[in-house]
């Protein structure tokens, strides 16, 4: 099979850090780390920075993170490219003494020019290729001397370039539609086409799996392993992402970023389930499911899985699958990621640890995410919250509801015990007693109690806040504003 390895795979995810982690790149990652755990292979890490204009520390920190929000550990690196650049010189010196590159000295404004005229003419604006007719001694001699220039690779000028692709099958381009591509820059920069070559031998990658927008780069790559006598790799190219409009996804979409996720409140493990499946499924024998937590994924993942079909990022799906992750997580797992948020608030709860917890399971199931640990569900956790204004126009509009709650608080503190049952059972009594539908007490309980207008069980609710809270929150109906 295509996905299998006669040795342990070695892969890797290599970002730029010209941007922080996104939606595709951590995909793409996502998928070489199942990979590699699949197979007891080896995940590796490298920093494409040799854009040294745009790359910066704060981007490579920023990808760190990011990878291991979602639970992505490497196991060799993060490898800086900007570390490198020796071995990127001797790697084109060794193409340039085979006589697979050669010295360009065409300045920047030539070749602009000639593109232009091209593009004019009705032709590719492609390379003419004519630092390539210069004899190599007397390209040598001119370097020499001091005049600055590229190297180019020698792209066979008949014939076809091709490789078996995982997810694609066999993908072929003319060599004819390929161009000369440069490998060094005349100030000794190396570009992505040569960088990735030979870093990819030098750690000794048996699979890439990348973006399928990587295909077009692939034949120059595939010329390159050639040139060096370095066996090729497996190359896979997993499908786009595009937004719910179908087309490439972007910040018009929403957040890219993946720790704008974490910021609005999405669990890791549910945006690592969510993002597994972005393109990939786990076959037939799983098509009624979609919860899989991290084992089950390594177990299952494998390239042939992998969809041709582009997938699309769909924000309602993610919230669902949040949502199953908060009802699923227990109160202590679920914790440490809620006081996070309250940090991020300055939120101090005001119960104990015990009845913290407990409130955490009373209000879970009814969480969009965990920020609402922080907002809507503040009222469980502190006496400091504001109520929903619409909820309190909805049900504390009629000054009678508001004294009867009033009225009610007093039953309630006069009671013998306050259980579920027993605080059901007041509440209707008390309501027959007042010729008013229990409904509306209900109703105006809950917001006086939590100060929104859904909640759990009211009379659940009433347990978890305990008497005296009941007591003082219900009596404060007629001044709520």
């Amino acid at each position: 099979m295509m996905s299998e390895s006669p040795v342990a795979p070695r892969v890797r995810f290599a970002p730029s850090p010209t941007g922080y982690l996104h939606v595709g790149g951590a995909r793409t990652a996502l998928f070489n780390w199942l990979f590699a755990r699949h197979f007891g292979g080896t995940f590796i890490l490298r920093i494409e920075d040799t854009d040294f204009e745009r790359s910066s520390e704060d981007m490579v920190e920023g990808i760190l993170e990011g990878m291991r929000w979602i639970g992505l550990n490497w196991d060799e690196g993060p490898f800086y490219q900007s570390k490198r650049l020796d071995l990127y010189r001797q790697t084109a010196e060794k193409l340039l003494a085979s006589g697979h590159a050669y010295y360009c000295f065409c300045t920047k404004e030539e070749l602009e020019k000639r593109r232009a005229e091209a593009a004019a003419a009705g032709r590719p604006p492609m390379y003419d290729r004519r630092c390539r007719q210069i004899d190599p001694a007397v390209a040598s001699a001119r370097k020499a001397s001091g005049e600055a220039c590229a190297v180019r690779f020698a792209v066979p000028e008949e014939g076809s370039t091709s490789f078996d692709d995982a997810v694609f099958g066999k993908v072929e381009f003319a060599n004819a539609e390929i161009e000369d591509f440069v490998l060094l820059r005349s100030d000794g920069i190396p570009t992505y086409h040569l960088s990735v070559v030979a870093d990819d031998i030098d750690m000794r990658l048996t699979h890439i799996i990348r973006g399928a927008d990587h295909i077009s780069n692939t034949p120059k790559q595939v010329l390159q392993y050639r040139a060096l006598g370095a066996p090729l790799p497996v190359f896979a190219h997993v499908p786009l992402i595009l937004g719910p409009d179908k087309t490439r996804l972007s910040k018009r979409h929403g957040a890219t970023s993946v720790m704008a996720y974490k910021d609005m409140g999405i669990v890791p493990e549910a945006f690592r389930n969510f993002l597994a499946l972005l393109g990939w499924t786990p076959g037939p024998a799983y098509k009624d499911r979609e919860i899989f937590n991290s084992e089950e994924l390594v177990q299952l993942f494998s390239l042939e899985g992998i969809s041709k079909s582009n997938a699309v990022f769909d924000n309602d799906k993610l919230a669902w699958f949040n949502t199953e992750y908060i009802r699923a997580y227990s109160a202590e797992k679920l914790l440490p990621l809620i006081e996070e948020e309250w940090g991020k608030t300055g939120f101090t709860p005001e119960r104990p640890k015990e009845e913290i917890l407990s409130t955490i399971d009373l209000v879970k199931p009814r969480a969009r995410n965990l920020k609402d640990f922080a907002g809507a569900f503040r009222a469980y956790f502190c006496d400091r919250f504001e109520y929903d204004p619409a909820a309190v126009a909805k049900f504390l509009k009629e000054e009678s509801v508001r004294h009867l709650l009033a009225e009610l608080a007093s039953r309630y503190e006069s009671s013998a015990e306050l259980s579920e049952a027993s605080a059901e059972q007041t509440l209707r009594a008390f309501a027959e007693e007042k010729g008013i539908k229990a409904g509306a007490l209900i109703n105006g309980a809950r917001v006086a109690l939590t100060g929104q207008a859904v909640a759990p069980s009211l009379f659940a609710v009433m347990v978890n806040l305990g008497r005296e809270r009941t007591v003082r929150r219900l009596a404060l109906a007629p001044r709520i504003a």
